[in-house]
């Protein structure tokens, strides 16, 4: 990046377009008090970066301002799409002559700028993303190849998988700067991704069936159903048409404008309007016979679902209204669009899904009144999608490092939701939860980066070298790592909270949404729309501004660092001082840790009350005196004033004679990402469950006894059971705490199983204890608990580590007196649960000279469980329950019952409940069933099984839990030895993330995951060795990274991977009339330029730099003009070398055979008959098949090269080799591009 001189910076400031004031002169560490929020739109106009005293622009060629998308034709059993798009381009420099669109997966047919034809090229270098490389099995070459594939086509570095070429005709028109139309006719057949096809396979009408369509994917993924500006960044309005049967409803982004029948009333089309600029990545679709209901408290909110939910739709959104009024009124600001809209689809590819305007449910979220548990569950849901419309759609992020702010602001409003919805309590067991999970995940990764600031490229300057994966794009990263980025995002957000103020916060919130709103009502001055986008440094701006504090120190310790800290405390009480001396030590070492320095609270509750204590962490080993406030004095009677203000009796009886504290507590507020192992007295620890009112302190204290087996701590967990005003959650960690203590002391427990006289005493009945009363579920907290206490008994064990006989036959009297008819809610959940107890009571078999399992040998007790088990799923097939909880569970027990010996070890139940047509839930249960026998038997043929289900199964949600389940519970690991370990499985995996999975970001990186989790990073041991020759190749510099990244002319772009040494690759071009490879489109680059994104100062279309390509001169370079006969036209090409050309003309002969591409003009009557019938993408051809007439000229091509060779001076650096007969053996394949049909790819220019 170079300084800009002051001529050029005058002539874009004087830039009409631009509209920016340049007075006074930007100066280093001024930038937010010149420019408060943001500066530019990322992908259009200019973005400041200021570096000490150099300001520099990052100057993006082009700006949509407005996008038309039509889809004319949806045919749901071929599973096709066709339609057109429409972009309104403002060129922001002169001399543009490409524009740069996303588009995966779309057929390509016309391609029209200001109504003349275009000349394009389609190249997607992560449909495979390593080429050639065919021995290469190490997932750090795969990861840095992956990087660069995503980096050639990342729209905010201007980049993307279609490059249009401007027409000469135009030139005059673009350096005047105006306006340019670029229309696209397009198709997709049977697509992989963006768009997922529901066709049940039943009698009826598609309408009758519930066929639908609806959009899908993982962050910007909506270039896999039109073509598009896929960034976040890039903002424009919208017009969206789509024309649908008569019997189909379309939703989508806007407010409907009509609803056009055609003359025969067949079909319509359905006009939507989206005025608010929206980036793509925000735009969706559903088109299904979809029952609609206007929301009766809301008129401007509509729902949609499939037929015969509607009962269900009604009661599951009858809440949303309260979400919008909160909402609205702790943001002092009215919700940002016109209108809403929620869609409620089958086989959703996440539970929760926010665009524009509207949020796409799963279909299993719907429930009825009768539903306890999906109640609260669901409500969460849509909260979450409504937040995000705030933040995240409405408000969108300037690039992928700015990602951490929205989803952290819309975690923060949804988290004051849930604690004004179901109180402080639930929200602060809520927030430890989070807080866990985060912790435990950094621990065991290495840590999470919310802010990715990168270096030089080298190894030590790159901040997430412990992953195996690339942290720099969001379609690069773990599913699972997404997943805790956005809760530590959520949980940062909070601790700024924590030192700014709750008010603050609000503040700073509604000046973000009212300068978003005023810029969004800007409609002809679209530079204003940046306003739009948030920054990290925009948004920490605002802060400092509305609350006047620094908070750089917490950003640099939570935001622009991974790992969370880890404490250790201890103490001792001084009693000649009458001081606690408090020992805090850190681990900063272990990996996912960080060192923290700061302040840290410290309360200690003592006779006379508690007391809050600030200490100042410093040094790794921190010893700190905290005077205390009161003397021991446990003879006098005297009440105990607790945090919370109340005052209790107290039996001080099992305290230390000579000391006043009750308990301590480290961070009680969770104002640190932290986890703490704290040493106290297990008295303190029961006083503190007893009497410490706080949710977090109790779950902290129940955690804690578990390593204290006593009959105090029985005692103290026994009370909590009984006490009606403890939290329901706890009560519930009791239950299985007092289990497990229990255990510990079975030999010293006296009286009934631990929980039974508890639970009879609470639901049976009084004058037949062994009968549970007729099931009432009106007092919530109680229902939970019901549920949940045979669960924990179950786990009980006698002496012999039996499950007590008393206990199996509580539970089975449970299930057999079970009467629901009197109560007005769903006893399914409750039922399962039961049949989870059956589960838990079942222990290893032991067998007796080796005798054979069978049914018939059966345990007797063992056998009254199957019993139950069989007569509940032949229950569900008569009366199914509500999401079939009850299956899920019999298919659990009869897996542990398959474990631990009881019955055969057999998938094949499993596998007939695991195949498509079964609910999402069995489907699921099912498989981690097989995945567990995989496992435990060593199935290489369940594994394969397992992977055939990941390539072909028609939901991309149990695709991805198929590889989720086998990596957190593999087979075998990268440090065991197993027989299922072999090269046919490294190559079959191999090939799954590297090109079967290209149209799902999200199952790709699953992909990587699982093979990270088998193999780790290195070469796979079960592989032999790499052959002599690659490594000849790599010291040669011939190994190739991805020959499909076709780096910009005149332009470097994004650093490569550390060991490529990367040449060019020739692609297919097709245009219209005539096609043309010149400098601009055919240029080989060096090795350093493969992969590379094009630097802010060279602008695409500039003027070609030296190095970059060859001058044109006489001895450096080949022209070649070729007549083909199947098109009759003829081509002139500019070859750099005769290496290029041949490969050229080895490509056309290929071609001679093929129909002609869909790109060449055609006539209206031929485009009809296209359109409609998009053809299957060509097969891979390798060179013997595919190249008949290839193998009769090659000698003499060759040798007529031969002679230009030695008249032009070849003046390349990198070596060629011609006679290499083993590169003679392998495969010239021809991967058809979906644009185009013919992009091409050679295995290396040395061929």
């Amino acid at each position: 990046m170079q300084r800009v001189n002051n001529s050029f910076q005058g002539s874009i400031l004087q830039d009409p377009h631009l509209k920016l004031l340049y007075d006074p002169p930007i100066q280093a560490g001024k930038w937010a008090s010149n420019f408060p929020l943001s500066f530019g739109n990322l992908s259009s106009f200019l973005q400041v970066y200021i570096c000490q005293d150099t300001y520099f622009f990052l100057l993006f060629l082009l700006s949509t301002t407005n996008q038309v998308v039509c889809i004319n034709n949806i045919n749901f059993q071929r599973r096709s799409v066709v339609g057109h798009v429409e972009l309104t381009i403002f060129p922001t420099v002169a001399n543009l002559n490409r524009i740069k669109l996303n588009s995966k997966q779309c057929r390509i047919y016309r391609v029209r700028v200001n109504d003349l034809e275009a000349a394009f090229i389609y190249n997607d270098p992560t449909l495979e993303v390593c080429h050639h490389e065919s021995k290469q099995r190490n997932l750090n070459y795969f990861s840095n190849a992956y990087a660069a594939a995503v980096s050639a086509v990342d729209p905010d570095a201007g980049n993307g998988e279609l490059c249009i070429k401007v027409p000469s005709e135009l030139r005059k028109h673009v350096d005047e700067l105006k306006v340019l139309k670029v229309h696209i006719n397009f198709s997709l057949d049977q697509p992989k991704g963006g768009l997922h096809f529901v066709v049940p396979n039943v009698e009826g009408s598609l309408a009758e069936r519930g066929a639908h369509v609806f959009s899908c994917g993982y962050q910007n993924s909506t270039r896999f159903w039109f073509p598009c500006v896929d960034s976040y960044s890039e903002l424009c309005t919208w017009k969206l048409e789509y024309t649908v049967d008569a019997t189909m409803v379309a939703v989508s982004n806007g407010d409907l404008v009509e609803t056009v029948y055609t003359h025969d009333m067949r079909k319509k089309t359905f006009h939507y309007m989206l005025a608010i600029p929206t980036a793509a990545s925000n735009i969706s679709l559903a088109i299904g016979p979809f029952e609609i209901l206007v929301d009766p408290y809301m008129h401007e909110v509509t729902h949609f679902c499939l037929p015969q939910l509607l009962p269900l739709l009604k009661h599951t959104t009858s809440y949303l209204h309260e979400v919008f009024e909160f909402y609205e009124e702790i943001l002092t600001c009215r919700y940002p669009y016109s209108c809403f809209k929620t869609v409620f689809v089958d086989e959703a590819y996440v539970e929760v899904a926010a665009y524009a305007s509207m949020s796409i449910f799963s279909t299993n979220l719907l429930h009825s009144a009768m539903i306890i548990d999906e109640t609260p569950l669901t409500r969460r849901c849509l909260a979450q999608a409504l937040a995000q419309q705030f933040f995240g759609c409405f408000i969108s992020r300037m690039s992928w490092s700015d990602e951490w702010v929205l989803k952290g602001i819309s975690g923060y409003i949804y988290g004051l939701w849930m604690k004004k919805t179901f109180g402080v309590n639930e929200y602060r067991h809520w927030i430890k939860e989070e807080l866990d999970k985060i912790v435990l995940y950094e621990l065991k990764t290495g840590g999470v980066l919310l802010h990715p600031i990168f270096g030089g490229g080298k190894e030590k300057d790159n901040p997430a070298s412990h992953l195996h994966f690339s942290i720099k794009h969001p379609h690069t990263l773990s599913w699972e790592y997404y997943t805790m980025f956005q809760c530590k995002a959520h949980l940062v957000m909070r601790l700024i909270d924590n030192r700014i103020s709750m008010e603050f916060m609000l503040q700073v919130f509604n000046k973000l949404l009212s300068l978003a709103s005023t810029a969004s009502s800007q409609k002809f001055q679209s530079h204003m729309w940046s306003q739009m986008l948030v920054s990290t440094s925009g948004f920490l701006k605002s802060i400092s501004n509305v609350s006047g504090k620094d908070i750089q120190p917490l950003i640099k310790q939570w935001v622009d660092q991974s790992g969370v800290v880890k404490f250790y405390g201890s103490f001792a009480f001084n009693r000649k001082r009458n001081v606690l001396e408090l020992e805090i030590k850190q681990d900063y070492t272990s990996p996912g840790t960080q060192k923290y320095v700061g302040p840290l609270k410290v309360t200690v509750q003592e006779l006379d009350g508690s007391f809050n204590h600030t200490l100042q962490i410093e040094e790794n080993s921190l010893k700190h005196d905290i005077p205390c406030h009161s003397k021991s004095r446990r003879n006098k009677k005297k009440k105990i004033p607790l945090m919370n203000g109340e005052e209790v009796d107290m039996d001080l009886s099992a305290m230390d004679a000579d000391s006043p504290l009750l308990w301590i507590r480290i961070d009680p507020d969770m104002s640190v990402l932290r986890k703490v192992e704290f040493e106290q007295a297990d008295f303190m620890w029961q006083y503190q469950l007893r009497y410490e009112r706080d949710v977090v302190a109790q779950e902290e204290s129940i955690l804690a006894l578990q390593k204290f087996p006593t009959p105090a701590s029985r005692l103290a967990l026994t009370d909590i059971l009984e006490q009606e005003q403890c939290f329901y959650r706890v009560r519930i960690m009791a239950c299985f705490c007092l289990a497990k203590i229990a255990n510990f002391m079975v030999s010293t427990w006296t009286g009934p199983p631990a929980m039974k006289s508890l639970f009879t005493r609470m639901f049976c009945c009084k004058s037949c204890p062994n009968i549970v009363k007729t099931n009432n579920f009106m007092n919530f907290q109680s229902y939970f608990l019901q549920k949940t206490m045979p669960v924990a008994m179950a786990l009980l064990r006698d002496v012999h580590n039996l499950c007590p006989k008393e206990v199996l036959t509580f539970i089975l009297d449970l299930i057999k007196y079970n009467d629901n008819r009197k109560n007005k809610f769903s006893d399914n959940y409750y039922r399962a649960e039961l049949i989870d107890a059956l589960a838990n009571s079942v222990t290893p078999a032991v067998s007796v000279n080796n005798e054979a399992r069978t049914l018939d040998n059966l345990n007797p007790d063992v056998r009254l469980i199957l019993e139950e088990i069989t007569r509940f799923l032949n229950m569900e097939k008569l009366l199914p329950s509500y999401r079939h909880t009850i299956t899920v569970s019999c298919l659990n027990a009869i897996r542990v019952l398959q474990k631990n010996g009881h019955v055969p070890s057999d998938p094949a139940v499993f596998k007939s409940y695991a195949e498509y047509g079964h609910f999402v839930d069995i489907r699921i249960a099912a498989l981690e069933a097989v995945v567990d026998y995989t496992k435990v038997d060593r199935s290489y043929e369940e594994l394969q099984w397992l992977l055939n289900m990941v390539q072909n199964d028609p939901v991309p949600y149990i695709r991805h839990k198929i590889l989720n389940m086998l990596t957190k519970n593999p087979p075998f690991t990268k440090n065991m030895e197993s027989p299922l370990c072999n090269e046919a499985l490294v190559d079959q995996l191999w090939k799954l993330m590297n090109s079967g999975t290209s149209h799902d970001w999200r199952l790709r990186c699953g992909a990587v995951d699982l093979y990270f989790t088998l193999f780790g990073l290195s070469r796979p041991s079960c592989l032999p060795l790499p052959e002599l020759g690659l490594v000849l190749n790599l010291k040669e510099k011939k190994a190739v990274l991805n020959p499909t990244i076709i780096p910009e002319v005149g332009a470097s772009g994004p650093e490569p991977p550390n060991n490529p040494n990367n040449l060019g690759q020739i692609v297919g071009f097709q245009s219209i009339e005539d096609y043309h490879l010149t400098k601009e489109t055919a240029a080989i680059p060096l090795p350093h330029q493969q992969g590379l994104k094009r630097k802010a100062d060279t602008p695409l279309g500039s003027p070609l730099e030296p190095g970059q390509i060859l001058e044109k001169t006489e001895d450096s370079k080949v022209k070649l003009k070729i007549r083909f006969s199947n098109s009759q036209e003829e081509e002139e090409i500019d070859m750099d070398t005769v290496h290029d050309s041949q490969a050229f003309i080895s490509h056309h002969l290929n071609m001679l055979e093929r129909p002609s591409t869909p790109g060449k003009e055609q006539s209206s009557l031929e485009l009809m008959n296209v359109l409609p019938m998009p053809g299957p993408p060509q097969p891979t051809f390798t060179k013997e098949s595919g190249s008949s007439k290839h193998s009769e000229h090659h000698h003499h091509h060759h040798h007529e090269h031969k002679k230009k060779k030695k008249k032009h001076k070849h003046k390349h650096k990198h070596k060629h080799k011609h006679d290499s007969k083993e590169k003679e053996k392998e495969p010239f394949t021809f991967s058809n591009s979906p644009a185009s049909g013919r992009s091409i790819r050679s295995p290396s220019l040395s061929d």
